[in-house]
This record gives structure tokens, C-alpha cells and sequence, in this order.
């Protein structure tokens, strides 16, 4: 998912964001012959993400910075761990510093937030699964680092699965007429998911023959009973209202996926520092 090409592009805009027409304290400090050994180490407990994202901010900045990791993406750490240690540039090492750790913490929190929801979850057959509410151009990384924490992804954007919603309902006159229309004009390799309010809509979307239900802020119990309804049907997923609460009674429920934008929107950034050693 995060192929070298993709992590550069993105990393250069933010270095070119954050560095601007150059750092004026470094470039006053640190001459082209100074060198530093740093530990990027954790206060916290957590699951680590973005390793890979966090070597090339320095590696685009120089060469000459070699980072030796002790982890690797998807590990627990535990606080006071130190995850790597950097050696090399002076230059490149505190120029790329608040960078890659904007990268690492915002990825490690999300994929930490993940695994205590899929941990939540337990025995119970259902996966967490994300949604589109991510942040504007960092959807590729918060997407890795769900997966990484242990979910599968959701549809990464309006190209890859067609979801029809309550609005497009409304818009194509009833819930059978916008499958129809859809299934004439997509792909064979696309699915078609209906997001469902009520147990009358559960029964339309089976027999039109819907892909995925979606079911949409339900108590469990009525979730339990659109289970029954679709029988294997078609993959069932829970949304709305969920959190670290009531995840669990929604996975005994008997769905197949349970999605939840607060993965990525309400998740803390790991605090991760670089210290000098």
C-alpha cells in the first residue's frame, strides 16, 4: 500500500511545508561535517506504525543518516523503548526531526486505536473496518496504519465500491431502483453495498440482491434480527454508534464488519520522542 514513490511525493510537499526557505537555527548551528546519534524512543504503550515513512524524511534530506530500527510496524512497544537509533547528518537529523514524528505519532496512535478496538471485539467473528472520514491528502497513511492495527480497509474512495445511501435513494426513486441502475453500469469486479435504516429496507436490499447491508444505527437487537434476515445472503456491516463501549454487543450480534470513523478521527498520537544521545 505504501509504495516508495507514494511515501516520497508526500514526504517532500510536507519537508517543503515545514523547512520552507530553510531553517534558520540549524543552518546557523550545524556545519556540513557535524554528526549526531539519536533514539527515537516511546513514553507510551502502543502498536508502531510508519517506520518506513519516518526513515525517507531523513533519507530525502541526506544520505548520510543511517537508522537502525529495533521494531518494525504492527509490534507493541512499550514505554521506554527506544524503537531506533539514528546516526549521521546533524543538518538533516534536526531539520527532518518534527516531520518524521508527525508522520510516526499520528500513524502509531491510529493503528494503536485500531487494535484496542478489534482486541474489544474479541472471540466474536466480526472485523473493525474504517470509513472516509479521514484527513485531506493522508487518507493512503491513516488507511495502512487501520490496517497495520489489525482491521480491514473500507472502500478507499468513491471509485472502488458502490454505496448507495439514503440520499441516493431519494435520488433514484427506491432502494431496488438504485441497485438496478447501478448494476447496469458498473464493472462485474464492483460490489454494491446499501446502507439500511430499517428491517423492511434489510429484506428489499436481499431480495435485489445487494452485495453488502449496511446497517445503520441500529439497536442490537434489531441488528440481530437483520442477521437472521439475510442469512449469509450477503457480508453485513454494523455502523453508527460505535466506540470502545459497545463495540463488543455489536459483534455478537453476528455481523460481519462493525465501521468506525473514530479509528482514525478520535485517535491520539502515540508520544513518541527524538532524543539526542
Amino acid at each position: 500500500m505504501l509504495d516508495k514513490f507514494l511515501i516520497d511525493k508526500h514526504v517532500l510537499l510536507a519537508l517543503e511545508e515545514d523547512i520552507g526557505f530553510g531553517d534558520i537555527t540549524t543552518d546557523n548551528l550545524a556545519t556540513d561535517e557535524d554528526k549526531l546519534t539519536a533514539k527515537l524512543d516511546t513514553r507510551v504503550d502502543g502498536i508502531l506504525c510508519g517506520t518506513k515513512v519516518f526513515e525517507r524524511v531523513f533519507k530525502l534530506l541526506s544520505d548520510d543518516v543511517e537508522i537502525k530500527f529495533n521494531f518494525k510496524d504492527g509490534d507493541r512497544i512499550k514505554a521506554g523503548d527506544v524503537i531506533a537509533t539514528l546516526t549521521g547528518s546533524a543538518s538533516a537529523i534536526l531539520k527532518g526531526e518534527r516531520t518524521a514524528l508527525n508522520y510516526i505519532q499520528r500513524m502509531s496512535g491510529i493503528a494503536t486505536e485500531t487494535r484496542k478496538y478489534q482486541d474489544a471485539i474479541g472471540d466474536n467473528k466480526a472485523r473493525i473496518s474504517d470509513t472516509r472520514k479521514t484527513t485531506p491528502n493522508f487518507r493512503v497513511f491513516e488507511k495502512y496504519s487501520v490496517f497495520v492495527g489489525g482491521a480491514c480497509i473500507h472502500r478507499f474512495n468513491l471509485a472502488d465500491c458502490a454505496m448507495i445511501k439514503d440520499n441516493h435513494i431519494k435520488l433514484a426513486g427506491s432502494l431496488t431502483l438504485a441497485v438496478e441502475k447501478i448494476r447496469k453500469n458498473i464493472s462485474h469486479t464492483h460490489k454494491i453495498e446499501v446502507e439500511c435504516d430499517t428491517l423492511e429496507q434489510v429484506v428489499e436490499a436481499v431480495d435485489c440482491g445487494a452485495d453488502i447491508i449496511m446497517l445503520d444505527n441500529m439497536s442490537c437487537e434489531r441488528m440481530a434480527e437483520a442477521v437472521n434476515l439475510i442469512n449469509g445472503k450477503a457480508i453485513v456491516e454494523a455502523s453508527g454508534n460505535v466506540n470502545l463501549s459497545t463495540v463488543a454487543d455489536i459483534a455478537k450480534t453476528g455481523v460481519d464488519i462493525i465501521s468506525s470513523s473514530a479509528i482514525v478521527a478520535k485517535a491520539p498520537t502515540l508520544d513518541l520522542g527524538l532524543d539526542i544521545d
